[in-house]
């Protein structure tokens, strides 16, 4: 296991290192609170915390931003607290931690036994009932013989489980280093303040704004209201994220599926819809 050192910030504990946790059973999960993959695994990885803690299992939250304001201290600490989290937590702001293990995946678990050996990865989604077996494997190695396993269940909200059957549509980004499926007149100009408007409905899988928006990096922000993001999509759920301009004032958005309220449509399943967001503030996302 590699050190942890290189963190910006502690929560929930003082700093840890290999010698104080020695003789320990430790999982790493490596998460970061905008990654919706992360935040679907987040209710088992905290029933393990619970289940196995007096058993000798620590878990350590490795908070590695995808982008630049994950990395703010204050965002993750509002994030642990939103998602009741108490186990200690990592801010891996310079991604030393993330280097030292080679990771390359959120969310990433690496299950640690009381040697400080790595004994099992895993990646993604997914197969909680083996990775708590690993746990359970390594405790009894240590010498803990744990009772019975833990209640797993799915979170709620935006930690559902997905619907993998009616997923047809893809992660995609509104920055331009990474966007894909970008459907506005004009097409994207990389830092300044462009108008853009939408032509026609966008098909599957493609998005587009209208209205004043720059287009940065790794996000969008509208630079004066009214403005729209459109986005023609084949899935049970749409995540997206957004925050306010550099003002940090609250945002007023609307959102229609079909040209309706969410709660009064019952999307078909046999085609693709289109949500539209349209503010009347600033907004990134």
């Amino acid at each position: 296991m590699p050190e942890l050192s290189g963190g910006t910030a502690w929560l929930n504990s003082v700093p840890l290192d290999r010698a104080a946790l020695k003789g320990k059973v430790v999982l790493i999960d490596f998460w970061t609170y905008t990654c919706i993959n992360c935040l679907r695994a987040l209710p088992y990885v905290k029933a393990w915390d619970a289940k196995y803690r007096d058993a000798g299992l620590v878990v350590i939250g490795v908070h590695t931003p995808e982008f630049d304001f994950e990395g703010e201290k204050a965002n993750v600490e509002m994030a642990v607290r939103k998602y009741g989290i108490r186990y200690p937590v990592v801010v891996d702001r310079n991604r030393k931690i993330w280097n030292a293990f080679h990771n390359q995946f959120w969310p990433a678990h690496y299950f640690i036994d009381a040697k400080g050996q790595i004994r099992a990865e895993h990646f993604g989604e997914g197969e909680y009932e083996a990775s708590e077996n690993t746990i359970r494997a390594l405790l009894a190695e240590a010498g803990v013989r744990p009772a019975a396993k833990s209640s797993l269940s799915a979170g709620e909200g935006e930690q559902a489980a997905p619907d993998i059957a009616s997923m047809r549509s893809p992660e995609t980004y509104v920055g331009y280093e990474r966007a894909d499926g970008f459907a506005s007149r004009p097409d994207a100009v990389p830092d300044r303040t462009q108008g853009y408007a939408l032509v026609g409905t966008p098909t599957l899988n493609r998005w587009g704004l209208s209205g004043i928006w720059r287009i940065g990096a790794e996000s969008a922000a509208l630079q004066s209201a009214p403005g729209k993001i459109v986005y023609r999509f084949h899935a049970r759920d749409v995540h997206l994220v957004m925050g306010p301009g550099a003002a940090g004032k609250p945002v007023r958005f609307k959102v229609t599926l079909n040209g309706a309220p969410p709660n009064q449509i019952t999307a078909p399943t046999s085609r693709p819809t289109a949500p539209v967001l349209s503010s009347n503030g600033d907004c990134t996302n």
